[in-house]
């Protein structure tokens, strides 16, 4: 083979590794938001106390995170049957994301619990229902993101 046609074989497999390595790249920037390290935490209300639900997460996105909502829903409801979507979630409660370390945002949903609330929550098993939307527009839906018991 001419040094000619080596040096074009090289020059030609240059140029398609750069553009593989251009293109994952350019793809790896785009990854939809991912969720780390979430955790429910439901205190029921007691004596002359308030209780409360807490829902805790850390959300990495190349671009930053947009919006985190957050819904609390028990196991043994129509939503076990059908769980939430990204259009449904779209209307629920937002948590408060601040930024951390690494590109990660730690979100928090805190909400107030009360006697009233407790005497129409169904006992048992509840999920957590979470859409993250970054900054790009990527979503990511997780019906279960964490679980917590009530009663």
């Amino acid at each position: 083979m001419s040094r000619r046609r080596v040096a074009l074989s090289v020059a030609a497999g240059v140029v398609v590794l750069g553009g593989a390595g251009a293109f994952a790249i350019a793809q790896a920037g785009e990854q939809p938001p991912a969720l780390v390290h979430s955790k429910a935490h439901y205190t029921a209300p007691t004596g002359d106390r308030g209780g409360s639900f807490t829902f805790t997460t850390g959300v990495t996105a190349s671009s930053g995170v947009k919006s985190l909502k957050v819904l609390a829903w028990p196991a043994d409801s129509q939503l076990g049957k059908k769980e939430p979507t990204a259009k449904e979630m779209a209307e629920v409660d937002s948590a408060t994301c601040r930024p951390a370390a690494d590109g990660t945002a730690r979100c928090t949903y805190t909400t107030p619990v009360t006697r009233a609330d407790t005497a129409t929550f169904p006992h048992g098993t509840w999920h957590i229902a979470v859409l993250s939307t970054a900054k790009n527009g990527t979503t990511t839906l997780d019906t279960k993101a964490a679980d917590f018991k009530v009663g």
